[in-house]
């Protein structure tokens, strides 16, 4: 039998030949800690012990998942947003580092209310709420998904990270018809239809399309919440959405229509505007 050393090593060559060879050795040694339940600075210790049948075969069979395209998050079960744990499954889409742009947006603009009451549609993993949860303590929060199964692991995340959120099962702002909020803040679907074949296979084949697509040109949604959104803010509230690539200038003209004013865009690391933030003044 190889010692660890060695089988992350083989681990890594495999997955060299797969989706996303840069990323091979790192992935192979996560599979493994994963794989025994360890951490780096015990595999390190350890690097010459070798690895159990059983175990063995749960590794070979995390590394094909992994050459085959599936994200390293849903093979594990794990992720990681604004420095916190979540669950996630093929139910959600896996939180990104550029979604915390629109966490620190609204983290920015909360400081201007006591106890802002905040609005977080299309909720997924919870990731947002928790994060803003996590960081305003004294917010009431709102969590809404059309996916009962979203829902259930949004749950799971807030106990895990001792939130207290109020969850509901609806389409965009629906179950808060009769509500106002400070905040109305989501990620929600963008990608046009016609965008699925330039997709990593990792996005186009492993994550939920309906958290993905949104239409030909992938305004679709926003079309809806916008207005929406106009209608549940309080005058002085804002709405914060994370928008995609090329979207700036359509979705300035969706967010004037129903009278946002102070429209402006937060880039993310690339430049790029990356979320798009507006307030309603009366």
């Amino acid at each position: 039998m190889l010692p660890l050393s060695s089988i992350v090593l083989n681990g890594a060559a495999r997955l060299r030949s797969g989706p996303h060879p840069a990323r091979a050795r790192q992935d192979a040694e996560t599979l493994l800690l994963h794989v025994l339940g360890k951490d780096k600075a015990w595999l390190i210790a350890h690097a010459e012990e070798e690895l159990s049948g059983d175990n063995a075969t749960r590794y070979a069979e995390l590394l094909e998942r992994r050459f085959q395209g599936e994200p390293i998050q849903y093979i594990t079960g794990e992720a990681e947003f604004y420095g916190l744990p979540f669950h996630v499954t093929r139910d959600v889409l896996i939180p990104r580092p550029e979604t915390e742009h629109l966490v620190e947006k609204v983290l920015e603009l909360a400081s201007n209310f006591t106890a802002p009451r905040i609005v977080d549609v299309g909720t997924g993993s919870g990731a947002i709420a928790m994060a803003l949860a996590h960081k305003l303590p004294d917010a009431r929060i709102t969590a809404i998904d059309l996916s009962t199964a979203a829902l259930a692991i949004a749950t799971e995340n807030a106990k895990r990270n001792s939130v207290a959120l109020r969850f509901l099962l609806g389409d965009l702002l629906a179950p808060v018809a009769s509500e106002q909020f400070e905040f109305v803040v989501s990620n929600p679907p963008y990608v046009p239809s016609a965008d699925r074949s330039t997709l990593s296979v990792e996005v186009r084949d492993y994550e939920p399309e309906m958290a993905l697509f949104a239409g030909d040109d992938g305004l679709e949604i926003y079309r809806r919440l916008i207005p929406a959104a106009f209608d549940a803010l309080i005058p002085g509230g804002y709405v914060v959405l994370e928008i995609g690539y090329g979207q700036s200038h359509a979705i300035t003209e969706l967010l004037a229509r129903p009278g946002f004013e102070q429209i402006e865009f937060v880039p993310d690391l690339q430049g790029i505007p990356r979320v798009a933030c507006a307030r309603r003044t009366s």
